[in-house]
């Protein structure tokens, strides 16, 4: 605990000493002040130990309370739920406080009136639903480990996207991306299924799936001259192609010292081609993390086309940068296709239909303005 927290804790526990202190020296002097067989007398002593319990009451809740800043102020706890036990604990304070206070004012035995309590159970039960179902879920959170503060989590159905700022017995307060404050009972995230991103933001990288729809129609087998013609695209590719060349004339099918080399592409199609290319830019690109998984794969072909996915994680967690390296590759991807003669599946939009009417019209290229790169 810092200096100057343990300062301010200990002034906290001895002011409010004090004040358990003045109505013990108030209720041992009464019988100086007034006399015992005066009728005033028993009210007085009974407004001074309701004092007392009142003063205790407030004090044991003022230690809870800077007990809970001290824990909270330890780095290994700071980012715990605790707050929420700090209240389930000021609550049963003020609870026992209560029933002395009356069991004070009728003259009875604590005791009997906690015995009394189990006729009242169904209403009690109602009046503290929130606060009951709040202390379940608090013990639960962090016996389970489920949420820290600071964590990124995400409930749909509740419309929370953003950092946890608070957990109290009643509430959890999130702030979303926008900025916006959204407060959810802690039992909301027992019962219903939430997303925390603090396995992401602690690992090694945040994962990127993209990719494209390739027409099938411009799939087909590598000629030499095509592989020559793509040795001067990428020095990297060049070589991986000398490689595959150089095996597929031994005659093996597996590199041994380079097993995933099929994996990633081939040299066999413009398609796997295309693989093995983004399988080497995506090595040797800054922002990839290449000691996590990495690959470059076609899905289950549907009617729209072959499906080209890029997997792989980043270096960077940060939401932005994070989009931005996502939408370089992507954007990498998109202007590399036609150097391997594929194309990328797009609705026609009516400025396609023109265009096309126009070149079946006879309409040279040269007179058509903004046409498809590579069409000229």
């Amino acid at each position: 605990m810092p200096a100057r927290l343990w300062l301010t804790f200990k002034t906290e526990v001895v002011r409010r000493l004090l004040m358990v202190a003045l109505p013990l020296v108030v209720a041992v002097g009464l019988p100086w002040l007034v006399d015992g067989s005066h009728s005033w007398f028993p009210l007085l002593e009974h407004a001074v130990w309701i004092w007392f319990v009142v003063a205790v009451v407030v004090a044991v809740n003022g230690v809870l309370r800077s007990l809970g800043t001290a824990w909270l102020s330890k780095s290994s706890l700071h980012d715990r739920p605790l707050k929420g036990l700090v209240q389930i604990l000021q609550v049963l304070v003020v609870f026992i406080g209560g029933i002395v206070v009356v069991s004070i004012l009728i003259g009875r035995s604590p005791l009997t009136l906690i015995t009394g309590l189990g006729a009242f159970a169904a209403v009690l039960m109602l009046v503290f639903k929130d606060s009951i179902l709040g202390f379940v879920a608090g013990v639960l959170l962090a016996e389970n480990d489920m949420v820290h503060l600071g964590d990124w989590i995400e409930m749909p159905a509740n419309g929370v996207n953003g950092v946890v700022t608070d957990v109290s017995l009643t509430i959890v307060k999130v702030r979303n991306w926008d900025n916006s404050i959204v407060t959810v009972p802690p039992y909301a995230l027992i019962s219903e299924s939430f997303v925390n991103w603090r396995g992401m933001i602690h690992s090694g990288g945040r994962r990127i799936t993209c990719g494209a729809m390739l027409v099938t129609d411009y799939i087909k087998p590598c000629t030499t001259e095509f592989l020559e013609r793509m040795k001067m695209f990428d020095a990297d590719l060049a070589l991986f192609i000398t490689a595959k060349q150089r095996q597929a004339a031994r005659g093996e099918e597996v590199d041994v010292h380079n097993p995933e080399g099929l994996v990633d592409g081939s040299i066999r199609t413009n398609a796997g081609l295309l693989r093995a290319y983004l399988a080497l830019y995506l090595r040797r690109h800054k922002a990839i993390n290449a000691e996590l998984l990495l690959m470059v794969r076609t899905l289950p072909a549907t009617e729209n086309g072959l499906p080209l996915q890029l997997y792989c994680f980043t270096h960077n967690k940060v939401w932005s940068e994070y989009e931005a390296v996502q939408a370089e590759l992507m954007e990498h991807l998109y202007s590399v296709l036609p150097a391997f003669e594929l194309h990328a599946y797009q609705n026609a939009s009516l400025r396609d239909n023109i265009i096309n009417g126009l070149l079946e019209g006879g309409c040279a290229p040269e007179r058509i303005r903004d046409l498809p790169w590579g069409i000229v």
